[in-house]
């Protein structure tokens, strides 16, 4: 929380909407709106303690004498040609959504303020539209063409804007101003409750201006300092930051058109633009993108998304412009421009620290990045979880000794380092173990899951295995090393699984297999069972 007086060059654009239920359904021209005419009241309905009760009601209801919370008889005996569909809070949070998302075109720190209105930081952005009169008639032409009815105020701090958009006339304050503004306002404006606002009316304080007229320290020890919070805030006096429905980039860049681009060589182009313009900010602090997003501004209101990541910091024009046509060939959805794109952004979601590699001949290095670039453009085509890398795991037991993580979250400035997140959200660094110069690897790289149970016989019952048979071919042991023993993760499994007894064997074919005999003789088991884990090469 910061003091307004400290931050006069914030602002901010509070926008509601009164009739967004009954309008969505217009607009989308569904059943109830599409079968009647289009003057006939429309109202919406829920049920509550049994009954139908009106949820939502659009103009025309509202001026023929009904209002939220009537029953829906009360409602047909005033008005019998009356319009009724269901209530539906979901559609109308993610159409309200959508709209967040549109309004991101002036600004990316655009915030949600149910029910049915938003909130835009607009600190700094409004000259890009010719000032803030300017911006405010843009937006509100823009709701209008899509047939929604705004209410908007804009002030020094959040609250204020808010409270003037929903309680009192819309307005612009200028810096300042926000107390004289917000006096006429009704104590309802407070919205601290309704039981807060009947003690405030029988008390003869009905509007805010009553209230700023006394001491804060008794309106404090009457009705909690949260009252006296929301006074400050609505007066001006203090500045709580919205905390944005979209994390706020680490780069962004923009490209207005004077007419829209519908052709999808000249958006990419645009793109192509942005992507240098960001590389070059990004090459200023010495960073690198990690995760990307490219947004397309429709002149209907739409807007696309469309997000690509890499496994090491990135910055090169031509390796962004590749993943992004991946990206676009991959789309389920293609990009439709409709009447065109006006608004086409770039932004950087998350950089990190670049290291400028000095070249070589170091073919590994050479393979390196090759793998990484190849793993990037598999990732933008088929999606980040269908990608996968092995990662270790610092465990004894081999089913649990590595795990797969998506391919990107792995991938380390140096190639691919084994890194990432571990099953239940812990994080590793592990490695994995090297073989001797000349020693065969202590374990196979495949596994089978589960392990595949074996007839074997052994010259004593704790020894290796002279012969075993599986998949009804007899193998005759030629070499065997061990036993690796292999007890359980106490800590992990209440009880304890059997220990393990592994063996690398050779059949006389020249054949190599990994055995395990499950169960200590005598202690654990009184016959002890074998399994074949896995395979050599």
């Amino acid at each position: 929380m910061t003091d307004a007086a400290s931050a006069p060059g914030r602002r901010y654009l509070a926008l509601f909407l009164p009739f967004l239920p009954t309008e969505r359904l217009r607009r989308q021209a569904r059943a109830p709106s599409s079968a009647a005419p289009d003057e006939a009241p429309l109202v919406l309905v829920e049920k509550h303690r049994g009954a139908l009760r009106l949820a939502a009601a659009d103009p025309r209801a509202l001026a023929l004498g009904l209002a939220t919370g009537l029953t829906l008889a009360d409602a047909r005996a005033r008005v019998p040609a009356l319009v009724v569909a269901d209530a539906d809070p979901a559609a109308d949070e993610a159409f309200l959504g959508r709209l967040a998302d549109a309004a991101d075109r002036y600004t990316p720190l655009v915030a949600l303020d149910r029910p049915h209105g938003l909130v835009l930081d607009i600190s700094g952005c409004a000259h890009l539209f010719g000032g803030e009169q300017a911006l405010r008639d843009d937006l509100a032409s823009r709701l209008a063409a899509i047939g929604l009815t705004a209410r908007s105020a804009i002030a020094g701090t959040p609250d204020a804007a808010r409270s003037l958009a929903r309680f009192g006339a819309p307005a612009i304050v200028p810096p300042g101003a926000e107390e004289q503004a917000v006096r006429p306002l009704p104590v309802a404006a407070l919205e601290c409750g309704s039981e807060t606002v009947l003690a405030l009316s029988r008390a003869g304080l009905k509007t805010v201006g009553a209230l700023l007229d006394r001491p804060s320290v008794l309106l404090s020890s009457r009705f909690g300092e949260v009252l006296a919070a929301k006074l400050r805030r609505l007066a001006g006096h203090e500045d709580l930051r919205l905390s944005p429905r979209r994390p706020v980039p680490a780069c962004l860049v923009e490209r207005r058109f004077a007419e829209p681009v519908a052709r999808e060589a000249d958006f990419l182009a645009a793109l192509r633009l942005l992507a240098g313009r960001a590389g070059l900010l990004l090459e200023e602090r010495g960073q690198g993108g990690r995760r990307f997003e490219a947004s397309f501004f429709r002149t209907d209101g739409a807007v696309r998304h469309i997000a690509a990541e890499t496994g090491r910091p990135v910055r090169d024009v031509d390796v962004l412009m590749r993943l992004y046509r991946e990206k676009l060939a991959a789309l389920d959805d293609p990009l439709d421009p409709g009447f065109g794109f006006d608004l086409v952004r770039f932004s950087v979601l998350h950089a990190e620290p670049f290291e400028v590699r000095q070249e070589s001949f170091d073919t590994n290095r050479v393979a390196e990045e090759e793998t990484a670039a190849l793993v990037d453009r598999l990732v933008a085509r088929f999606g980040r979880e269908r990608v996968l890398r092995f990662a270790a795991r610092s465990s004894h037991i081999p089913e649990r000794a590595g795990f797969v993580v998506p391919a990107p979250g792995g991938m380390g400035r140096g190639g691919m380092v084994a890194s990432g997140l571990a099953a239940g959200g812990l994080a590793t660094a592990e490695v994995w173990p090297v073989c001797e110069p000349g020693e065969p690897p202590a374990r196979p790289l495949g596994l089978f899951d589960p392990p595949q149970p074996v007839e074997t016989l052994a010259e004593v019952p704790d020894g290796p295995p002279i012969r075993f048979r599986w998949r009804r071919i007899l193998h005759e042991v030629a070499h065997a090393e061990g036993p690796e023993r292999v007890a359980a993760e106490w800590w992990r499994q209440a009880g304890g699984a059997p220990t393990r007894d592994y063996y690398r064997v050779e059949d006389s074919e020249g054949r190599r297999f990994w055995l395990f005999r499950e169960g200590l003789y005598g202690r654990e088991a009184g016959e002890p069972r074998w399994f074949l884990h896995g395979l050599f090469a």
